[in-house]
């Protein structure tokens, strides 16, 4: 049995190696295909078997991986864990090199909500996708990784910004946080200066290569820390630890072999609203789960039914407590590192706990011997959302939002607990099983 710090390690691994929702794609795919799962096309007729594996990937940064189960459908419906591969932080606008005071900067959209001030004086790199013509003139795409410091937004001296330390670090969003790049040399022109780096690590002409999704990334690897390893740090936390050990429970033996049909669902563009066509409000989660079950059952009203006894867990990172900022928490629902997943509630449904599904939650954490605490953001401010109240009303099945705790939500350097992880595992199994 792997221990939980080997676990931890396994999801630093993960993480250092998906530095945006396109590679955190492409490695769960690794994982997948050395479990024999089969990749299936959108644009393809599917043949489904009790007991196979199958994946199906939507515009390189959405993902949902199932497994058929030896019992019908209409008897177990679907075990469903839902998570997100992007997180909050920077992306590269088209145009975005410029030249400015002998110094070439990199132009930033905000993604999301990031904690802004955790960007500055890190060493930056980036990541993402490049699309380009390739010899036969069909427009391709590749993943890139800048896996190294090539960018950096220095702060402003205090000298320079005396109250600094009582306002808070404040940043413009349009003139403050262009990132440089490099010196530059007035012999070249800004944009094809760019184009060339891309070249260098692409292996592809500089004048084929005709869009990008870039991502800014920070290049400090995942670390264990504290007096006794028990606590860990990473970028992307939210949501990778989510995505990780979700994946985990579904390549079990016994899951890979048993008698539910299982799906974990990890969509893109959660951060900013879902509304996409991959993301939790777009279409592909539904489609996927009518294509099984019309495969297998072959009647709308069978998928219908199916629904009706299917199961959600959106799993997201929950706030722990802070003991700096006791102010900020509401007192009766502190949730505390290392001390199990938490049950996220909110009465105007941010979360899509209700209180059959947290009882079936805690059921499934007392079978596995999983400590659980429960969740309230404070009255006086206003709570963020997940997957979960979308995907569950999409598809009217019965849902609850989970997490594990985490410090410094929307940092570029999130912290968590060793034994969280282990934890949620452990309770995804029991769910599956």
């Amino acid at each position: 049995m792997i221990n939980t710090e080997q676990q931890v390690q396994d999801l630093l691994d993960f993480i250092d190696t998906s530095p945006s929702p396109w590679h955190a794609v492409a490695s769960i795919e690794n994982q997948l295909l050395a479990f024999q799962f089969i990749k299936l096309e959108e644009t393809a007729s599917w043949k489904l078997q009790a007991q196979g594996r199958y994946y199906v990937v939507r515009d390189d940064s959405s993902i949902i991986m199932f497994v058929m189960g030896l019992k019908p459908l209409l008897e177990t419906g679907f075990k469903i864990i839902g998570a997100h591969t992007d997180s909050p932080g920077l992306r590269i606008k088209p145009n975005g090199i410029s030249a400015m005071d002998g110094l070439l900067r990199l132009g930033v959209e905000i993604y999301g909500g990031p904690l802004l001030a955790t960007f500055t004086d890190r060493d930056l790199g980036l990541a993402g996708r490049v699309s380009y013509k390739d010899d036969k003139s069909n427009i391709v795409s590749q993943l890139v990784n800048f896996d190294r410091p090539l960018l950096r937004l220095p702060n402003l001296a205090i000298h320079m910004n005396r109250t600094v330390n009582e306002d808070g670090l404040k940043l413009h969003k349009q003139n403050e946080l262009p990132l440089i790049l490099s010196t530059w040399a007035e012999e070249s022109l800004p944009q094809a200066y760019f184009s060339e780096l891309l070249q260098r690590q692409l292996a592809c002409p500089a004048e084929r290569i005709l869009s990008w999704d870039l991502a800014v990334s920070d290049t400090q690897k995942g670390a264990f820390w504290g007096a006794n390893n028990e606590f860990y740090a990473d970028s992307q936390l939210d949501n990778l630890a989510s995505c990780h050990a979700a994946l985990q429970a579904l390549l079990t033996d016994s899951i890979l072999n048993g008698d539910n049909s299982v799906v974990c669902a990890f969509f893109d563009h959660e951060e900013i609203g879902s509304n996409s066509c991959k993301g939790a409000d777009g279409s592909f989660l539904e489609e996927v789960l009518l294509r099984i079950s019309l495969t297998v059952e072959d009647s709308r009203e069978s998928y219908s039914r199916v629904l009706a006894q299917s199961f959600l867990i959106s799993a997201d990172m929950a706030h722990a407590y802070q003991p700096n900022f006791p102010w900020a928490y509401e007192p009766d629902h502190k949730v505390m590192v290392n001390k199990g997943p938490v049950i996220k509630v909110n009465a105007n449904q941010r979360y899509s706990t209700e209180s059959i599904s947290q009882a079936q939650f805690i059921d499934w954490c007392e079978q596995a011997e999983v400590p659980y605490q429960t969740y309230v953001h404070r009255s006086d401010l206003a709570c963020g959302s997940t997957i979960g109240p979308i995907t569950s009303a999409r598809l009217g099945i019965r849902s609850l939002d989970i997490g594990n705790p985490l410090w410094a939500m929307h940092s570029i350097r999130e912290s968590a607990g060793v034994l969280d992880h282990g934890y949620m595992i452990r309770v995804m199994q029991q769910f599956f099983a």
